[in-house]
């Protein structure tokens, strides 16, 4: 084991115990200070930025990885507001879930309360590093970062930052700390340091996620891959049936919530296909389908069975024309990452069953699914959207980072 992680692991532990009893006041204003340092350094972040941006560029990342990478003047004012939101939210540790007194006169109560010390690996989005350490903080937990060597240059001056702003605070600096290297190694060991990391969180492709998964000996929270969808119903307005496909497909190719996938009825499909391609074809976006759909517009490129499993995030989509309602759940059902899905349609039975019959974190009626996310939700930032079903589902903000433990308050009562 790694002497530097396992001392990292041990300054986290100990943090996250000072984190316990820290007032909602002092961990405010934290954020705050935090959120003033970063935009103070804007220029510092975004120049250590350019470094990450040019190495990535001599790499050959892709368009989308470098777009999911740059960091913009905007960008970091959007970092900064984030916390500042975060900050005038509602701490969730200061929450009673429930309350009553039982048959034996005990008042018990349900209390929600920090995770302890949660470990995040992510790739590209030096963003993360700034929600991840806002959110972490704001709910009394300690965090262990382990951001993508694409991006070390960013993080590392980001956390620099944000340290220095925690020395001016009541929260120990150590309450965030970041794993500067990009050893494949030194990830394994995180992996296992059940002894100082209570809850492991990756967030990324399909890749990464699956190797924490398959190697990480701490509990994990799953952020799956978005293999999202829009289903086209045969009710369905065309007009609002376009620009939610142009949002969901172009507005940020290289994000989770990004559309992947489009199903059309086949009753209007020679209506709607050729009009929504072709608002495809001009926005730049290639698109794969069956030769049904290639009968009906030319330039539709051959789909392979993978391109409907297939996270693209590019501008890339795949169609399908689907015989009716439930073939569409079908093949979503089949192929979706269970992240989210929408359907366009002006049936309300039936966009009543869509939301009955999928089964994913996030599921929409006549809206885009890159609403998908802890922001626009009012968490004030997330740390990934989680596909799984157990403890936290859908954009993972405040409330999905603490468990809850039972006081009980008694008068000598003992048990017969």
């Amino acid at each position: 084991m790694n002497e530097k992680l396992l001392e990292m692991g041990y300054k986290a532990k100990q943090a996250a115990r000072q984190l316990r009893k820290l007032s909602i006041n002092a961990k405010n204003e934290a954020l705050r200070l935090m959120a003033d340092a970063i935009e103070e350094n804007s220029d510092l972040i975004i120049e250590a930025n350019k470094i990450d941006l040019m190495d990535g560029e001599t790499s050959g990342l892709s368009d989308s990885m470098l777009e999911r990478l740059s960091l913009t003047s905007d960008r970091i004012k959007a970092m900064a507001d984030g916390l500042r939101t975060m900050a005038n939210l509602e701490d969730p540790t200061l929450i009673t879930d429930k309350e009553w007194i039982n048959r034996d006169g005990l008042r018990i109560s349900r209390r929600r309360v920090p995770i302890g010390v949660i470990g995040i690996i992510y790739e590209s989005r030096p963003n993360v590093t700034v929600d991840a350490s806002g959110l972490t903080l704001k709910t009394g937990n300690s965090v262990i970062l382990r951001g993508g060597k694409e991006a070390i240059n960013s993080n590392r001056m980001i956390v620099d930052v944000i340290q220095g702003a925690l020395e001016q605070s009541d929260v120990p600096k150590d309450a965030i700390q970041l794993i500067d290297s990009t050893s494949r190694e030194v990830v394994n060991d995180f992996m296992k340091m059940t002894e100082y990391v209570d809850c492991l969180i990756p967030r990324g492709g399909a890749g990464l996620i699956k190797a924490v998964k398959e190697n990480s000996t701490v509990p994990i929270i799953e952020t799956g891959t978005g293999n999202c969808h829009l289903y086209v119903h045969e009710a369905a307005n065309l007009d609002t049936a376009e620009a939610i496909l142009l949002n969901g497909k172009t507005q940020r190719t290289s994000v989770c919530n990004a559309l992947e996938t489009l199903l059309i009825d086949r009753s209007i499909a020679e209506e709607a296909l050729p009009r929504l391609v072709n608002a495809l074809y001009r926005q730049g976006v290639e698109v794969r389908g069956e030769q049904d759909a290639q009968a009906l517009v030319t330039g539709i490129q051959d789909v392979e069975e993978s391109d409907y499993e297939n996270e693209f995030l590019d501008l890339i989509i795949a169609v399908k024309i689907v015989e009716n309602y439930q073939a569409a759940i079908d093949h979503i059902d089949h192929y979706s990452t269970g992240h989210s899905e929408t359907i366009v349609t002006e049936n309300y039975s039936v966009a009543q069953d869509f939301l009955n019959d999928v089964d994913s974190a996030c599921v929409y009626v006549n809206a885009s699914t890159r609403f998908s996310d802890g922001e626009v939700f009012g968490f004030g930032g997330e740390i990934g959207i989680s596909t799984q079903k157990l403890h936290a589902r859908g954009p993972m903000g405040l409330e999905a980072l603490t468990s809850y433990k039972y006081t009980i308050l008694g008068s000598g009562q003992i048990r017969e």
